[in-house]
């Protein structure tokens, strides 16, 4: 599954804040500048979607604050349920 990820950095916590369409708000913790950021992202949607480090996989967009994120690692019906349960 390709998730659309709009990262908001300097945060006081790794949350997921919306999700319009399938687009995910995602705050992290690192500052915007920082080269942190994509490890921090990808470290969060491996917790939160609960899949090995190896399944998630940010294919463009490494210096943007929207990329597209591969996610593998459960049934395509399993991640509608969890892309469903996100406000």
């Amino acid at each position: 599954m390709i998730v659309k990820v709009r990262v908001i950095p300097n945060a006081e916590d790794n949350e997921i804040v919306s999700r319009i369409g399938s687009v995910l708000r995602v705050r992290v913790t690192t500052p915007a500048m920082d080269e942190k950021v994509n490890a921090t992202l990808k470290n969060y949607l491996t917790e939160f979607f609960a899949v090995p480090p190896l399944k998630v996989n940010i294919l463009r967009g490494a210096n943007g604050c929207e990329k597209p994120v591969g996610i593998v690692g459960h049934t395509e019906e399993q991640f509608k349920q969890v892309m469903e349960c996100i406000p």
